[in-house]
């Protein structure tokens, strides 16, 4: 049991710990806006990966092998919203935030992972592969879930405190300009390598 904990584990935060839309979205935010006003953008992003969770594990897969243009819809409204969201990020001002400038919201956060293909496809990997053995199978889902989620929890709470990191560097406008647009461009290419792949 604790082999398979451990290779939860380790799967889990490399699946999800990887730069992708909603990572990549993390460091931005906590770059350009501060890991304060960062946080409920985090949280908005854990909901939505909990709906993925509960979606992988009831039979997502089943869905869209039934209606397979449900799942090309799915994943291309997710890349239309991780492109607003990154617009939003490239686009913040330079100059200094005053408290007026809007950050990423809770909402902005779950649509983000509600609509993030690479979520979902993480899950159904990690439910088919790594799932723990209990004789409970259900209970197997549920315990996956949880320890899957709080993996996901560190691992984006990290990102975060990352970005938040560089933010000495947006004191410097063109330094700002320069990051804020090469998240921007990270996100583009994550989600355009999801739907690519």
């Amino acid at each position: 049991m604790l082999e398979s904990l451990l290779s939860l584990i380790a799967a889990t935060g490399l699946l999800l710990g990887s730069p992708g839309p909603a990572p990549l979205a993390l460091a931005a935010t906590g770059a350009t806006f501060g890991i304060r006003r960062g946080a409920p953008f985090l949280a908005g992003i854990l909901l939505g990966l909990s709906v993925a969770i509960v979606g992988a594990s009831i039979g997502l897969a089943a869905l869209f092998s039934r209606f397979p243009e449900l799942r090309l819809t799915c994943q291309l409204l997710g890349a239309a919203y991780i492109a607003f969201i990154a617009y939003k990020i490239a686009s913040a001002p330079c100059t200094q935030l005053d408290a007026a400038q809007r950050a990423p919201s809770f909402r902005d956060g779950f649509i983000l992972n509600l609509l993030n293909p690479k979520a979902y496809a993480a899950f159904l990997a990690i439910f088919s592969q790594f799932l723990l053995p209990l004789e409970n199978t259900s209970l197997g889902y549920l315990a996956t879930g949880i320890c899957a989620l709080l993996v996901a929890t560190l691992v984006d709470s990290l990102w975060l405190a990352f970005g938040g990191l560089l933010r000495p560097l947006f004191s410097r406008p063109r330094a700002a300009r320069a990051l804020r647009i090469f998240f921007a461009i990270a996100m583009l290419i994550a989600v355009g390598y999801a739907l690519w792949a």
